[in-house]
């Protein structure tokens, strides 16, 4: 790598808009990562495309109307109920 893609200023500047306070060894140390992760990004290029698409479909179901439950029927299998509702656990 002979150029550094990113320099200090550019760390410090993303530093203040992200409110981060860097000493300047944190400086240094995240100028290198993130040159090395552009290298990662450079390395993406090299991936050669494919030309697919997908035949696409819709997997979902369609809607269809049915009876619901009235209330007894729902609240029979309850452990507790309380005025017609389910009762659960209490919590504070």
């Amino acid at each position: 790598m002979s150029e550094t893609p990113v320099d200090a200023e550019e760390v410090e500047h993303v530093a203040e808009l992200a409110r981060v306070d860097l000493a300047d060894d944190e400086v240094d140390a995240f100028t290198t990562q993130f040159a090395e992760i552009l290298e990662y990004f450079e390395a993406l290029d090299e991936v050669p495309e494919i030309e697919s698409e997908p035949e696409l479909v819709n997997v979902m179901r369609a809607d269809e109307v049915a009876e619901g439950l009235d209330q007894e029927a729902a609240l029979r299998n309850a452990a507790e109920t309380e005025d017609g509702f389910f009762k659960g656990p209490r919590v504070s």
